[in-house]
């Protein structure tokens, strides 16, 4: 009779982990920004050498990449997929950069933000809803963010940039935020 007590308690438990995973999931899909929009998005941000930045759905790492590279920054990517997971770390040690930059393989809803200095987002509307509260919690005052096409209801952004063409026939607008 006991194991089949354990059996619904199973099953339950297990569902509620399968939808955790599909929550997580349903944040964004992949679709990787163009490395000139990446520019833009960090040049908006001002993010400068040593400050601690994070990019929510790092997908393949390119914005951490080019955080760490280029503008000397410690930057850290949130990944939930593990294939895109892998894939941004073996770049990240290939390029020599695991000292200045280093992908979690998690959700960004568990995550702490708060030493963040900036953060890069482009998330579906949906999702930057679901995160806000957490990011009005964690954040400190100052803290930059910068989301790539969709906005963040209730916030008003300090400044706006549309890319008319971003060298693959396709338009952008970055929403610069400070907390």
């Amino acid at each position: 009779m006991i194991r089949r007590a354990l059996i619904p308690a199973i099953l339950l438990a297990s569902l509620a982990c399968a939808q955790e995973k599909k929550d997580a999931e349903k944040l964004a899909p992949y679709y990787p920004t163009p490395e000139t929009v990446v520019e833009r998005m960090l040049k908006l941000g001002g993010l400068k050498a040593g400050e601690k930045m994070f990019d929510l759905g790092s997908g393949d790492g390119r914005i951490v990449i080019m955080a760490a590279d280029k503008f000397k920054a410690d930057a850290t990517g949130v990944e939930f997929d593990a294939d895109l997971y892998k894939q941004s770390m073996d770049r990240i040690r290939a390029l020599g950069l695991d000292k200045r930059s280093r992908i979690i393989h998690g959700d960004i809803a568990k995550q702490d933000f708060s030493s963040a200095d900036m953060l890069t987002v482009y998330l579906l509307p949906s999702s930057n809803d679901k995160i806000r509260p957490m990011l009005e919690k964690q954040l400190k005052k100052g803290t930059r963010i910068v989301a790539h096409d969709f906005m963040f209801q209730g916030w008003t952004p300090v400044k706006e940039e549309h890319i008319e063409d971003d060298g693959e026939g396709r338009s952008h607008t970055l929403y610069l935020y400070v907390r």
